[in-house]
């Protein structure tokens, strides 16, 4: 997750981030990246996290933030 409200969001998703804040450049709430965040590290990792697992979430939806989608990154250890 990269950016701020001012951010260029074609910009960030060109050098390589997966989510980034505010396509439609409106204000986001500052939980917004929290949640993308929280998402992501929750998730196992065999799973993948894209904008529609998320947007429900989020105060804007998809005009908030954005992106590609990132793997989980939650570890299921078997002991």
């Amino acid at each position: 997750m990269h950016g701020a409200c001012q951010s260029y969001y074609e910009g960030l998703m060109m050098a390589g981030a997966n989510f980034a804040s505010s396509p439609a450049r409106i204000l986001i709430d500052f939980m917004d990246p929290l949640v993308v965040a929280e998402k992501v590290a929750t998730t196992k990792e065999e799973q993948f996290v894209t904008i529609k697992d998320l947007e429900e979430e989020l105060r804007d939806g998809q005009r908030g933030v954005s992106g590609t989608g990132a793997r989980g990154k939650k570890k299921v250890l078997l002991v």
